[in-house]
């Protein structure tokens, strides 16, 4: 016999069910959004999508930022480092990769396209210190550098700024490897070790540090990041007798000519994470969610600056296999993806086809031409930019920019016969509902708000919203009796997105 209270809860657990079948949502998929940007780049925030899809967006090249001109430099000026610092831009590239030492060098600007090589006086070179070199100083260790501006509260003044490089050494068993050394600076351009012992050595049988590798501080989960290159092995017995390569990746990859081939190392991409720059964790390969296996060298990892839970990902997708150019002395083929993650090591790569082509230019073509930087900045209202390496290894090689919408990576798209997006259930904070969207002159949006139960909520149906048009950054959305929300602020409800020849692309409650 069931108690009364037994009793109690069946009948508890049996109106939840109901009210789940009439569509009312478990406590725990309610999302909490306050009044924080919501990019509309996975179904983080979706319930469904009817006649609606994702769309990848590619940015659009812009001019020539940076030239090889100096005498220390060559072929190899590529890894740009780009933040926005206080009222200017601020950039460090790697300048030169043939003779020793290899040089990192510094560049800035007042508005993100015109950029000048100051004369800092800091490195001789050849006899001279008229040349806008930081790295290395005599001493030194390192090859390629990433920087980042620390803006962790409890960072030493002197240490503002950090960096990771990395070195190769070669073990007394004979075996090459590379080390992670760290960096600090109170300014970005007067650098010194942080130890004289590397900050990461790598796991026996994953060493493999040989690329650009990024460090970034992750203000929201309050540690340090490195991502860092490795070898992805799927059941291989490195030399400490662990097996690694326990992934969530496939085990096979298809070839350009549709042949499947089975693969047992790739480079892939791991995690090191520190509350203090000095002692790190033991590393993590990244999560891609299952997605067929690639090559991914340089990751070009960095928080958005809109939204900085959000860790944005630039890779280079290295294809061994392919070559363009018959003469060139090596095989491969570069180009540039797009992927992030909302945790910092599970990324959303559903998106396989390149966010940055090789183009029309013969000389991008080749196994290492090509290449974004961890070098995402706002340049205009509405406008962020991307600055990348094009014609790596030949006397041509330069960095551009290339721009996007903010936001713009990815966009919710229906076509000219309409769509509809609906939202989970969630909860605001704000008093206006702002948009990020483009139309075309036939093209439209509307929203309505709902109840927790998807019910049309008396003054924001979605035949009270007039129709949204034009392509804008910040739209506010109103209804006939105006645009007040405040009323529904901490209240669940839903949004229904009616949308035709339309481009959606992000909204917040401000």
């Amino acid at each position: 016999m069931i108690s009364r209270s037994g009793r109690v809860w069946m009948a508890a657990g049996l109106l939840f069910c109901g009210l789940l079948s009439m569509g009312f949502p478990a406590p725990s998929e309610v999302r909490e959004v306050g009044s924080q940007l919501q990019p509309l780049w996975d179904e983080w925030l979706l319930e469904s999508m009817d006649n609606v899809r994702h769309v990848l967006h590619r940015p659009e090249p812009r001019e020539i930022v940076l030239r090889r001109d100096r005498p220390w430099e060559d072929h190899a000026i590529y890894n740009p480092v780009v933040i926005k610092d206080g009222y200017r831009y601020r950039m460090w590239y790697r300048a030169r990769a043939v003779e020793k030492p290899i040089y990192t060098a510094y560049a800035e600007s007042l508005d993100g396209i015109h950029w000048v090589k100051p004369k800092l006086g800091l490195i001789r070179h050849e006899g001279s210190k008229e040349n806008n070199l930081v790295w290395p100083v005599p001493g030194g260790k390192g090859r390629s550098v990433s920087v980042v501006k620390d803006e962790n509260p409890e960072a030493d003044p002197q240490e503002r700024y950090k960096a990771i490089t990395n070195q190769g050494t070669t073990l007394p068993s004979g075996r090459d490897i590379a080390l992670l050394y760290g960096l600090v600076s109170p300014d970005g351009l007067r650098w010194r070790m942080v130890q004289q012992e590397p900050i990461v050595v790598p796991p026996l049988g994953d060493g493999a540090f040989d690329s650009h590798n990024i460090i970034l501080w992750d203000s929201v989960r309050g540690h340090y990041s490195i991502y860092a290159r490795g070898w992805y092995r799927r059941g291989s017995k490195p030399l400490d007798g662990k097996t690694v390569g326990k992934g969530p990746h496939h085990v096979l990859i298809g070839r350009p000519s549709g042949v499947v081939e089975k693969v047992s190392r790739i480079r892939d991409i791991r995690r090191f994470t520190s509350k203090d720059f000095r002692n790190w964790s033991e590393p993590e390969y990244i999560g891609l969610g299952g997605t067929p296996l690639e090559h991914l060298y340089k990751n070009s990892a960095l928080p958005y600056y809109r939204r900085p839970d959000l860790i944005l990902m630039f890779p280079k997708r290295f294809l061994p296999t392919r070559k363009f150019h018959a003469d060139w002395p090596l095989p491969g083929q570069s180009d540039v993806v797009f992927m992030f993650s909302r945790d910092g090591l599970n990324f959303d790569r559903r998106f396989m086809e390149a966010f940055l082509r090789p183009g029309s230019n013969p000389l991008n073509w080749h196994e290492r031409a090509i290449q974004a930087g961890p070098a995402l900045v706002p340049t205009a209202p509405g406008e962020m930019s991307l600055y990348y390496a094009e014609q790596a290894k030949t006397d041509q090689v330069r960095i551009r920019r290339a721009v996007l919408r903010e936001d713009g990576f990815v966009s919710l798209r229906a076509p000219y016969r309409g769509g509809v997006v609906r939202t989970r259930p969630l909860k605001f904070s704000g008093s206006r509902l702002i948009l990020n969207y483009s139309t075309s002159a036939a093209g439209s949006v509307r929203v309505e708000i709902q109840d927790a139960a998807g019910a049309p909520i008396p003054g924001y149906a979605l035949e009270e919203c007039p129709e949204i048009y034009g392509d804008e950054i910040e739209r506010e959305v109103a209804w006939r009796a105006g645009a007040g929300v405040e009323d529904l602020a901490g209240r669940t409800v839903r949004l229904k997105i009616s949308m035709r020849d339309a481009d959606l692309y992000s909204l917040r409650f401000r």
